[in-house]
């Protein structure tokens, strides 16, 4: 195993915080922080729009076609197909990926913090390294620490500035509750839960370990969203995005807990 150089991680009290509102101060708007908000929203969201756009118009396409007792064009055959397959197969895989049945039904810490959501998503990997080895490289997740593992290339694209930590910090492994973790110079989530060793939490988005035996670790990330618009807001401009980018983190968390370079 990769020598991280932090202390030994000991599971401890949970501890949670109230996350109903912001704590850091609101922002002071400017063009330039609209242009970046928009950037942001653009390069995060616009992928989805497109395709999502493309796929209702061939779907609505081939339905006019059909009943006129027309053949439907090509193309809008090829969108409605690739609509279909999305829906029915390749977003529920998406939204288990990695997880059991049995991970995927049972409580987690952090379900608190959204105790009726419209949509769960339950994500896990299994890492070959003890969850004192695991929790490190969790724990100094951020934009303004570590990073959070992903494709940091096209985080950047986002204009995250975002950096990219290949090693442990022992500087980096508290957070207060209540605390902002920025995701993007414009965007923090405040701290929900903090138990070392077992549980990181914001609001809505969270993590926890279980030990498999001494030397291996599941990881478990789960996002809940409240019912209503925000559901069919982020089924519609995030969820595609957010699982790219979470599947790659995971692999990034699971490559650096076993002393891999990451792909």
């Amino acid at each position: 195993m990769q020598e991280t150089g932090a202390p030994n991680v000991e599971v401890g009290t949970p501890v949670t915080a109230d996350v109903t509102g912001p704590t850091a101060a609101e922002p002071t708007w400017s063009a330039d922080r609209v242009r970046s908000g928009t950037r942001a929203l653009t390069v995060v969201s616009g992928g989805s729009l497109v395709v999502a756009g493309l796929g209702a118009a061939g779907a609505w396409a081939t339905v006019r076609a059909v009943r006129k007792g027309r053949r439907p064009p090509a193309a809008a055959l090829v969108a409605t197909v690739g609509l279909v397959g999305y829906l029915a197969v390749a977003r529920p895989w998406a939204r288990r990926w990695g997880a059991t049945p049995a991970e995927v039904a049972e409580s987690l810490p952090g379900d608190e913090t959204i105790q009726q959501p419209g949509l769960s998503m339950t994500r896990a990997i299994t890492i070959d390294a003890p969850v004192g080895e695991v929790w490190p490289w969790l724990a100094q997740i951020g934009q303004d620490r570590a990073g959070f593992y992903s494709y940091t290339w096209l985080e950047n694209l986002a204009g995250c500035d975002m950096p990219e930590a290949h090693e442990v910090h022992p500087e980096w492994q508290t957070r207060e509750l209540g605390a902002g973790v920025p995701l993007h110079p414009l965007n923090a989530l405040p701290v929900a839960r903090f138990e070392p060793g077992r549980s990181y939490a914001f609001k809505g988005w969270y993590f926890v370990l279980e030990p498999i035996g001494k030397e291996r670790t599941r990881l478990i990330a789960r996002t809940r969203v409240p019912r209503g618009l925000p559901s069919l807001a982020y089924a519609l401009f995030i969820e595609a995005p957010h699982f790219v980018m979470e599947r790659k983190m995971l692999l990034g968390i699971k490559a650096r807990a076993e002393g891999h370079a990451p792909a």
